[in-house]
Parts: structure tokens; sequence; C-alpha cells
């Protein structure tokens, strides 16, 4: 039976935070330097990146859609986590001086200032190539589950998602403003790809026999929450200070990056996330999966910005 019951996204998050940071630390190596004979700084690096911190939104959205279709949570955990893997190396290498130069993420030095750029790289590679390894092995799927769990975050993760949109804003930077349709492609690519692969994850766990009409609804759910969580975190990187996010504030004008409140002014910007928001519920309303765990993350995802 579905969990349908109604619940804040803190409860959501509380009930998923546990299994979701066993999952990651069960993967890598283990803390101590003996355990780990080719480099221990190697070793202590993946945990920093992986297990510093974050909201873990990614992964619990997986649970959380898992959950919400009548499945195991334990056959999510494993799916959610190398989503994960993907989204710290991600974030790794955004922070590296080549990309975004960053020196501190999730309140903490970023990788390359905590040890130095290359571990911060290898920490990257050694993240994402991770995430397949976990996904081949996650027990409690079929085999061909497992498979398309492979393809999906390699399109997700790839020059067609994740890479691709990172590239297309490294492009753009500090050049003329890109327009509306093509600034939403970029993050559909660069954020809301994971996003749509979280909740697929949650269903193919959940139900991996799931017929395509849901699938397909799901997984544009999945595109919207992205899209939403892209414009709020604009907002916020406007809004907020560098203690209130983690990261370092203003980062993106100091940097000419295009962003929504610096196309269509913050007002527009706060408006289009909750547009995107209330097509993401309605979708929900359409599956029956309305005032349950998904609906509590979507809410709680552009409630940021009031």
């Amino acid at each position: 039976m579905a969990d349908d019951g109604g619940a804040s996204a803190e409860a959501v998050t509380a009930r998923f935070a546990a299994p979701i940071e066993d999952a990651l630390a069960r993967h890598l190596p283990a803390p101590e330097p003996e355990r780990f004979d080719l480099s221990p700084k190697l070793a202590e690096a993946l945990r920093y990146a992986a297990l510093g911190g974050g909201k873990r939104l990614r992964p619990t959205i997986a649970c959380a859609t898992c959950v919400s279709l009548g499945g195991q949570l334990e056959a999510a955990v494993d799916p959610a986590a190398a989503i994960e893997y993907v989204h710290a190396y991600s974030l790794v290498h955004d922070d590296l001086p080549a990309m975004d130069d960053d020196d501190l993420r999730r309140g903490r030095p970023s990788c390359h200032i905590a040890f130095d750029e290359a571990t911060a790289v290898l920490v990257g590679d050694g993240l994402q190539t991770l995430a397949f390894e976990v996904l081949a092995d996650a027990p409690g799927l079929p085999e061909a589950t497992r498979l398309r769990m492979v393809r999906l975050l390699a399109d997700a993760a790839g020059w067609r998602g994740m890479v691709g949109g990172q590239a297309c804003d490294m492009d753009a930077t500090g050049a003329p403003p890109l327009s509306l349709t093509r600034l939403q492609r970029m993050h559909a690519a660069k954020t809301g790809r994971l996003f749509r692969v979280a909740v697929q994850f949650g269903a193919l766990s959940a139900l991996p026999d799931i017929d395509d009409r849901r699938f397909r609804h799901l997984t544009t759910f999945g595109e919207r929450l992205g899209l939403a969580f892209q414009i709020v975190d604009d907002v916020l990187d406007v809004t907020q200070s560098s203690d209130q996010l983690g990261k370092p504030a203003g980062s993106d004008a100091a940097l000419g990056k295009n962003t929504y409140p610096a196309l269509v002014g913050l007002d527009r910007a706060r408006s289009l996330a909750h547009d995107t928001l209330s097509e993401a519920l309605r979708i929900l309303e359409g599956l029956g999966l309305r005032h349950g765990p998904l609906d509590a993350l979507a809410r709680a995802t552009v409630e940021r910005v009031r």
C-alpha cells in the first residue's frame, strides 16, 4: 500500500536520514588509514566530500518516491546513495579554481582547500565511478532494473545532462545574457536531470515493472522539481548571507553567471518558482500522491524563498 500520509518536509527528511547516511558511509573507504593502504589521504578526502553534511535532498526524493509508491525503503537506499555520490563529485569539481573557484562548501573549506587540487580532482573521479559500482551491485533489485538505472544515471550525469549543463554555464559566463528558454534548458540539464533521476530511481525501486504512463508523469514531476530548486537557489544566492548558504553568497553575480534574478528580476524569479511548483503538484495530484512525502519535499523546496 502506498504511503500517502501527510508529513512535514522535516519529518520526511528525518525518516530517511539515517538509512541514507549509513548507505553513503558503507561504500566509502574505512576511516582507519591502515585499512586503505593505497592513499590514506584520498580515503579521508572521499569521506570529507561525501559525508560532510548537505541537505541530502536528491537521495531523500528517491527514498520518498519509493515508499510513496508502496515500495520497501531498503530497495531504494543504495540507488539513492549513488545519486548523492554523483552530486557530491559535481560539487567538488564545481568548486575547483578552473570552474567556480569557491573556497567554501557546506559551511566548510571546499575539498581542494582542505586537501589540494589534485586530490579534489581524484575525489570527484572516485565518487563518480563509485556511484556506478553501487548501482551495479544494488541488492533487492532485478538485474534488468539495475542496468536500466545505470543507463539513466549515465545519461543524467553525462554530456546530455549535468556535464553538458555545466559546460553551457561556463560558456555563457560573462557573455551576453541567455534567453529565458535557453536558461531553462541549461538548468534542466545541469540541475534538473539529477532530480529527475532521483524520482525515477525511487519509482523503479518500488515498481521495477512500472507502467510507462506513470513513469513518464513521475519523470516530469522530477524535472519540474529540479527547475524550481534551481530558481530558488539563484534567488537565495542574492538574498542570503554566506553563513546562511554555507557557501559564498553573491558568487553568481560576481562571476557574471546567467541566473533567473539577473534575467527577470527577483520578484519574477520568485513567481516562476511558485508557478513551477504548482505544475509539479498538479502532476502529483493526477498520480494520487498529494499530501504525502513528495508533496512535502516539493513545497519545502520553494518555500525557502518566502
